[in-house]
């Protein structure tokens, strides 16, 4: 390479300024072509799946929804970044509707009855069809939900707690010290995304002030404000951590690839570490918005 940037140097005067380009992009072109173009690729566990794509419609709907299969692979490069993920039966996803609703004044409550249990591929807990005046939504199963059952949802705290059966919804400040609750909102209003899988509840610890101290499954206590929903019960499919596999070609079906087969003696870092708890955690609200900025101009 050297030698043939010398060699054009001297040719200089005796080269045409076309042949000259050309002969500089053609040294340009095999300097680039053992470079590969750099592309940064996502690290997994940033709250971002690589299993698939899940195309939502503009409106709810309890009709499964459309999935693209991505094996592992980053959607907008194509580079594979989770490598145990791949083929699988193609499983239909439900729209699970996060928010539960319900009146706010003292006495009344919001009626929902269980139409159809059913389990999700997408999904570890069993997911129930709940029918509410006209409306039909798929909410997460409790561990002792039947078809048919009746269940109540308020968003009125009472002075003296109530007591709830599975399947109800009810602020936290509303439910006794001792309850077993999932699906918790982080924050009043937002969707509930706490303790969705299968076989996992919370526990309502004490309370103090206008927060609810709660013990989530990795038994860290938060403590959330008093106006957080929360639906009551354990969640279903308690032996879904039991279940045996038994083979390889039921790893495959459920989306999981061959492992490499290296066997690697395990070392120190792999011994049993006890540590303490961290100390409760208050959860702060959400930070507010930035004010739009807005400019004004004296154009006439």
């Amino acid at each position: 390479m050297q030698s043939l940037t010398r060699l054009l140097a001297n040719c200089t005067l005796t080269l045409h300024p076309q042949q000259q380009r050309v002969v500089a992009a053609a040294l340009q072109q095999q300097q680039l072509r053992t470079k590969t173009k750099y592309v940064e690729k996502p690290k997994p566990g940033a709250g971002q799946q690589f299993r698939r794509i899940v195309h939502f419609p503009e409106e709810y709907t309890v009709q499964p929804l459309k999935i693209t299969h991505l094996a592992g692979r980053d959607p907008v490069t194509g580079r594979m970044v989770a490598k145990g993920i791949g083929g699988g039966i193609k499983q239909q996803y439900r729209w699970i509707k996060w928010v539960r609703d319900g009146p706010s004044e003292e006495g009344a409550t919001q009626e929902e009855r269980v139409v159809e249990l059913l389990r999700d591929g997408c999904r570890t807990a069993k997911v129930a069809l709940v029918a509410v005046g006209d409306e039909l939504k798929y909410i997460l199963a409790t561990e002792n939900m039947r078809e048919g059952d009746i269940l109540k949802t308020s968003r009125f705290i009472p002075r003296i707690p109530v007591r709830p059966n599975e399947g109800d919804a009810y602020p936290l400040g509303a439910l006794p010290a001792g309850t077993r609750i999932h699906c918790l909102e982080k924050n009043p209003g937002q969707p509930c995304h706490l303790i969705h899988a299968a076989g996992t509840f919370g526990t309502i610890l004490r309370k103090f002030d206008d927060k609810v101290v709660v013990q989530l499954p990795s038994k860290r206590e938060f403590a959330f404000d008093r106006t957080c929903m929360a639906t009551v019960g354990r969640l279903s499919n308690i032996e879904h951590n039991k279940e045996h596999v038994g083979s390889a070609q039921r790893m495959r079906e459920m989306g999981n690839r061959p492992r490499s087969g290296l066997w690697k003696r395990k070392e120190g870092k792999h011994g049993r570490k006890v540590r303490r708890l961290p100390p409760m955690t208050t959860i702060a609200p959400p930070a507010a918005p930035k004010e739009q900025e807005i400019r004004l101009t004296l154009n006439l």
